[in-house]
């Protein structure tokens, strides 16, 4: 079998093709719609999720009971087995015992919308 080089013009253009494959580029925080993350930051102060996580930007959020938050909207999962996308999330901020039986997460009585701007804020976190 013969093995014949690559012409220098179709080389070239496969290495400026695989130039733009630049897979460290931060990616965009997830959107989220009716989501406002100023206010979802006062209510993660206002349940008191610092309690149990250390929060970036939540004032008093230094726990170490459960997982640091920082980067969390780099994250693939949530709990160790959702996707990270936002019905889960705001699923899991309302109720995370009925997801996860057994977690140490208590259902703190957020309610959807709330929800839906705490995910809006963690999304924030890169």
């Amino acid at each position: 079998m013969r093995v014949f080089p690559l012409p220098i013009a179709v080389a070239a253009v496969l290495c400026t093709a695989l130039a733009g494959c630049d897979n460290r580029a931060e990616p965009l925080p997830l959107a989220l719609a009716g989501g406002d993350a100023a206010l979802g930051k006062r209510l993660m102060e206002q349940y008191q999720c610092g309690a149990c996580h250390a929060i970036p930007g939540v004032g008093a959020a230094t726990g170490s009971a459960g997982p640091p938050l920082d980067k969390f909207g780099r994250r693939s999962y949530i709990a160790g087995r959702f996707p990270n996308l936002p019905g889960p999330l705001a699923d899991w901020l309302v109720d995370p015992p009925a997801m996860k039986p057994g977690t140490t997460m208590p259902n703190a009585g957020v309610s959807k919308a709330e929800a839906r701007h705490m995910a809006a804020y963690l999304y924030t976190l890169r």
